[in-house]
């Protein structure tokens, strides 16, 4: 580190510098937010095209009813 005392343009460039730097980041994180939010999207939406498949299928086919048994009556 220089422990020497910076100019007022020295410091001024290293504040504007810095806030480049925070503002090119910023630009990533949120580019970076859109594409997660997109295949969020994209799953989502897949994931409910099966279910939905699934259900309509499980109302074309319902399962067959199984056979009640007759309960016997106890003698007392």
């Amino acid at each position: 580190m220089n422990d020497e005392p910076k100019s007022a343009t020295e410091l001024k460039e290293i504040r504007q510098t810095r806030k480049r730097n925070q503002d090119a980041e910023g630009v990533k994180a949120m580019a970076e937010i859109a594409a997660a939010d997109v295949a969020i999207r994209k799953r989502t939406a897949n994931l409910r095209a099966i279910r939905l498949a699934k259900e309509a299928a499980d109302l074309a086919n319902p399962p067959a009813a199984k056979p009640v048994k007759a309960k016997k009556k106890k003698s007392t």
